[in-house]
């Protein structure tokens, strides 16, 4: 009898497990510390104003956190999650209230029966670049100039098909604005974004993803053109290799408010990455900045933003969903933009830790 109840006990348990893993809501979350120290020493501990992420000295802090719930069945899918960090605290400065703890609130339709075609509307991730705000899916530890000056969120509405080999993916989108859950006040100008990723292979995905808007008031308008490219290549099972190329064009205006030419600015990139062991890995990156004419990195100076950087990080993965990082980092600008031993400088060298969670 005694056996009989334990195999009862234990069926009623299996089920309940099953259901619960069939359960089409699920619940995830995301913690990542850090800590920081630039060379410079500001006193405010505010490093560089074009850094988002991981941008207090000298304090342990948290760059991201948070709770996640997702809900997928059949022809509909949402998400919605609330966040908290430094990232929130800097990216969203400019948003109101309670919008600036949200990381994530959408949701999703099935177009088609036979077709993986989807539409979407909400705050959702940006469909520009391959560096997201979660760290532990970067292959640095800190965020590069080019992701740090692009979109890592949009509210808007997204069209999106996935083609059967899942090789190809198409999406059009209508947004609120480059980076904004909320327009830009007197400014009625719809914008729009485009996606086309090609994945030839388990180990190669080559991406475009474009921008078209306008970030003023409609009495000001300045229209931006944005291009986003991308490929990401692992070589070999050990070595992975991305390269990224961002440009950008904004009208210019006179100072009889009319349209006066285009500004560029433009940022190659290149990552590379190399499994130590199972647990172990390192990645270098070289990258530059060119906006002279100060259009998303405004400086005052004669050459404006045009800087060099490079970083090396070493990663330890503590457990499937633990990581460690370490990372050094350095910027050469043209002009004196950066601070060091409170003297204008053109160089600012900085080291980053970080521990981060997945669950």
């Amino acid at each position: 009898m005694k056996k009989i109840i334990l195999m009862a006990i234990a069926l009623v348990f299996s089920k309940a497990y099953a259901q619960n893993a069939a359960s089409p809501l699920t619940f995830s979350g995301y913690i990542e510390t850090y800590y920081s120290y630039d060379l410079g020493n500001p006193s405010n501990h505010e490093r560089p104003s074009f850094f988002y992420n991981f941008n207090r000295h000298n304090e342990v802090n948290l760059n991201l956190g948070f709770i996640k719930a997702a809900y997928t069945k059949d022809n509909v899918r949402g998400n919605f999650a609330l966040m908290g960090g430094t990232y929130a605290q800097y990216n969203l400065a400019g948003e109101q209230g309670l919008l600036k703890n949200l990381y994530e609130a959408n949701v999703g339709v099935k177009l088609s029966k036979t077709n993986n075609l989807w539409i979407d509307a909400g705050l959702m991730a940006a469909h520009i670049g391959f560096e997201s705000a979660i760290g532990k899916d970067c292959w640095n530890l800190t965020r590069g100039i080019l992701a740090e000056n692009s979109p890592y969120y949009e509210s808007g509405i997204k069209l999106g098909y996935t083609s059967k080999n899942e090789k190809v993916y198409l999406a059009a989108l209508y947004l609120n604005g480059w980076q904004r859950i909320q327009r830009v006040p007197f400014n009625q100008t719809p914008a729009f974004g485009t996606q086309v990723t090609y994945k030839p292979s388990s180990k190669a995905t080559l991406n475009w993803s474009t921008f078209v808007g306008n970030e003023q008031p409609d009495t000001l308008k300045k229209l931006r053109f944005f291009n986003n490219f991308f490929g990401q290549f692992q070589v070999t099972d050990k070595f992975g290799v991305i390269v990224g190329f961002d440009i950008g064009w904004q009208q210019d205006r006179d100072t009889s408010n009319q349209i006066a030419g285009m500004s560029t600015w433009y940022t190659p990139n290149l990552i590379m990455r190399y499994a130590l062991t199972p647990k172990t890995r390192i990645a270098a990156r070289a990258e530059y900045y060119s906006d002279e004419s100060g259009i998303i990195i405004a400086t005052g100076t004669a050459n404006g933003f045009q800087t060099m950087g490079y970083s090396l990080n070493f990663d330890y993965l503590a457990s499937d969903n633990v990581m460690f990082r370490i990372e050094g980092r350095g910027l050469n600008s043209k002009d004196e933009i950066f601070t060091m031993d409170n003297k204008a400088s053109k160089q600012n060298y900085f080291f980053t830790t970080s521990l981060a969670i997945s669950f």
